[in-house]
């Protein structure tokens, strides 16, 4: 727990917004346990005063008090749990946002994202158990003394048994702790891979489907049900031995403590009506511990879930509130930045330095490995560099905070829609997104004709994923998404990949409208054709970029498999390093490129 401190401490800042909410809980347990005290108190007058005096007004007078006297322990007890689910649903309120923000930071890691997310799931563990009827064991464990008291009222020895009683079902509870802690976690790791596989599985139905992988994965799948079986029948014989163990004793015991009254009665010590009463009072002082033992396994759930939920609060700390800075320029400057992906012990991009001014674009070419896509995502704000900085008009990326993403669009090497309409896609999934904004976006980059064709145009329904789209399709919506808000800078990674020969000239008239304006554009590609509109071309070179050769027969042998010479032979190159501006009959430039494409292709 001392390695999740800092967690540990937001949970208890969320809970303790619910303070008054949990005093008002702890008010009502008060009248609702004094209450409790009805049944005995009701049968100790009956076998005293009603059976003795034979008084049937009595005993109408009696059970009018106990009516009322339990209905509104019935109120209160309603009323407790109704604040206590209140509780809950305030405590995921307060950290539904805060846990789904840290779950995307950890996303941002490839092994990370390769594990199952538990933070939402710990997060409604707790909520669940604070709705539920766990926290009243804790709530009425303080008042198992006063009805002890009240047992050593009536004679010592009813008082010594309970005490007995009540420590050697406590005893229980403790051993319970102890053997089944280890099982419940077992459980949940158990439990949270075997849902996870089941979850890729889902989503690579296509390729397993495609080669012939069904039985397999089926086989796969059910080991680790199997194991989460085991372990669960484990866990669940166990917590039984002991829970029926705890039930079986307390009856036990309650009978005991009729019998003990029975003998103190026989021999005039307690009237008959102590006799009852002791039996339903010991009930009562050891109901707290019997619900803690049947409520154990929760708890335990609810303890783990505690435990990750604080490591991963942990090691996503919230981000800082930064000062608003201005809109920015598109002066973007690389200055010795090394890159290491999340969780890697080698550095993928080591000392790149690049410069990048308004109405400029570079290109950044190749082999696959060679840290291209590294260094467009911390170019992207996405992965934040070992060394070096990364600025925008002068500032560290990071000082922009959560706006970053308002002035750099990013388009990543592999596309994800999310469930929503296109145009909601678009405008990522903002809600008071203006639709003149989105269609301006789509025909930017040529998107808006490829739109008008889906059934609803940009009201289309995408699925998880875009299932419904073609790779092309998904790819322009995703350039689209890129263009979308003007952003001063956009970091295309592969944006060529799935594209025709006509969605390529429309990524080259996105990228000149784009540098017409002022803004700066970063294109990561391997083919020629996305290079069209760029300035300079840089090739990764030992985990840095440097200025590409006039002809790419002059790259090292180790690049030209990445960069292939068809490629880049045919591109107007510029001096070496120096910045080409804009020429005339680029349209005509682009319009040639796209044909050989397309002779390229139909060959």
């Amino acid at each position: 727990m001392t390695e999740s401190r800092n967690g540990d401490r937001e949970i208890k800042g969320a809970l303790a917004e619910s303070r008054r909410l949990f005093v008002s809980v702890g008010l009502f347990s008060v009248f609702v346990n004094i209450l409790m005290l009805t049944g005995p108190l009701f049968m100790l007058q009956v076998y005293d005063r009603v059976l003795t005096s034979r008084s049937e007004a009595t005993l109408v007078t009696l059970i009018g008090i106990v009516a009322f006297l339990f209905l509104m322990m019935g109120i209160l007890d309603h009323a407790r749990g109704r604040v206590l689910a209140r509780a809950g649903a305030r405590l995921q309120a307060r950290l539904e946002s805060r846990v789904l923000r840290a779950i995307l930071t950890r996303a941002i890691a490839p092994a990370a994202r390769a594990r199952p997310a538990t933070g939402v799931r710990d997060l409604e563990a707790i909520q669940r158990f604070l709705s539920g009827s766990g926290p009243f064991a804790f709530f009425d464990a303080p008042w198992t003394p006063v009805f002890l008291c009240a047992l050593f009222m009536f004679h010592w020895m009813l008082g010594a048994l309970a005490v007995f009683s009540g420590a050697l079902l406590l005893l229980i509870a403790l051993l319970n702790q102890a053997r089944t802690a280890r099982l419940q976690r077992e459980v949940a790791d158990a439990h949270n891979r075997s849902g996870h596989f089941v979850e890729q599985m889902r989503a690579g139905s296509e390729t397993i489907h495609g080669l012939g992988m069904q039985n397999a994965v089926i086989a796969r799948s059910g080991t680790l049900r199997d194991e989460l079986l085991d372990r669960t029948l484990a866990a669940s014989d166990r917590g039984g031995f002991f829970g029926v163990a705890t039930k079986t004793l307390r009856l036990f015991l309650q009978s005991m403590m009729l019998g003990l009254g029975a003998w103190l009665a026989i021999h005039g010590q307690v009237s008959f009506g102590v006799m009852i009463a002791a039996s339903i009072l010991l009930g009562r002082a050891l109901a707290p511990i019997d619900q803690a033992v049947g409520q154990w396994p929760q708890l335990q759930r609810v303890l783990a879930a505690r435990r990750s939920l604080a490591e991963l609060l942990e090691q996503t700390p919230p981000e800082p509130a930064r000062t608003t800075l201005p809109l920015p320029r598109a002066f973007l400057e690389a200055q010795g930045v090394t890159v290491m992906a999340p969780g890697a012990r080698v550095p993928a991009v080591r000392g790149a330095s690049l410069r990048l001014e308004p109405g400029q674009a570079v290109g950044i070419a190749g082999p696959s490995g060679s840290g291209k896509s590294t260094l467009a995502r911390a170019l992207a704000g996405v992965w934040r560099p070992a060394g070096g900085a990364v600025r925008l008009d002068g500032a560290v990326l990071e000082q922009y905070g959560a706006a970053l993403g308002q002035h750099i669009g990013y388009l990543p090497q592999e596309v994800v829609l999310f469930e929503g309409t296109v145009a909601e896609n678009i405008a990522r999934m903002s809600p008071g997104a203006r639709d003149e904004d989105v269609v301006d976006a789509a025909k930017r980059t040529g998107a808006h004709e490829m739109i008008l064709r889906l059934s609803g145009g940009y009201d289309f329904e995408v699925s998880a994923g875009g299932a419904a789209l073609s790779g092309g399709q998904r790819h322009r919506i995703a350039l689209a998404r890129a263009f979308y808000g003007a952003p001063v800078l956009v970091v295309l990674d592969e944006p060529d990949s799935n594209l025709d020969a006509d969605g390529t000239m429309a990524l080259a008239r996105a990228v000149e409208g784009h540098k017409k304006r002022g803004g700066a554009a970063v294109i990561v590609a391997h083919r020629h054709s996305a290079f069209a509109q760029c300035d300079r071309v840089y090739v990764m070179e030992n985990g840095r970029p440097v200025p590409a050769p006039r002809r790419v027969r002059r790259l090292p042998a180790d690049v030209q498999h990445g960069v292939q010479d068809r490629d880049v032979v045919s591109l107007p190159q510029p001096e070496v390093g120096s910045i080409r501006r804009p020429m005339p009959g680029r349209e005509a430039q682009v319009a040639a490129s796209g044909a050989r494409l397309a002779r390229e292709g139909a060959t």
